[in-house]
């Protein structure tokens, strides 16, 4: 009988799992500060306008999602990573709320490499796997776009390959 303790479903040995990019974090940061920065702002402005004490507590609040989102995103970005395999794609993500995605390659019907305005900005890009089932599509985010190139085309290449010795 094997022993299975101190092994982790999240951990699978012998597995050299690549991280995303820091720039990711940036990303991250500056989403933070726009949605969070608006309110915060017209906190400010209404609490000082109004001279009710208790509406400071408004821009209070939103100060400290903020920062409570500033120190988790630079964990959160380390948390997330993927490894080729021979069979398929693993990616990792989380940490209160881990996430394992296993994608067999010969399950993959699309490939996808996409980069919004503020992900070009920061230079990088996500690749999204599409499968046959909507609830396995996976997505790695903070690629560089070079990265990103490559393994979209070392994807689609490995699931057709797949695909075909079907």
């Amino acid at each position: 009988m094997t022993s299975h303790a101190g092994l982790s479903p999240f951990d699978p040995p012998d597995v050299e799992w690549t991280p995303v990019s820091p720039k990711l974090a940036r990303a991250r940061f500056i989403m933070v500060a726009v949605v969070g920065g608006l309110p915060l702002a017209g906190g400010v402005v209404a609490a000082a306008l109004s001279g009710l004490a208790w509406l400071w507590a408004v821009p209070a609040v939103i100060g400290l999602l903020m920062l409570w989102d500033g120190l988790l995103i630079p964990r959160q970005v380390r948390a997330i990573g993927y490894a080729e395999r021979a069979d398929d794609l693993l990616i990792r993500k989380g940490i209160l709320f881990r996430s394992l995605v296993v994608v067999p390659y010969g399950r993959m019907q699309y490939v996808d490499v996409q980069a919004g305005p503020l992900a070009r900005a920061v230079g990088i890009a996500s690749v999204q796997l599409h499968t046959a089932s909507p609830g396995t599509d996976a997505v790695i985010d903070g690629l560089p776009p070079e990265e990103a190139t490559r393994l979209r085309d070392r994807l689609a290449s490995r699931g057709e390959a797949r695909l075909a010795g079907l």
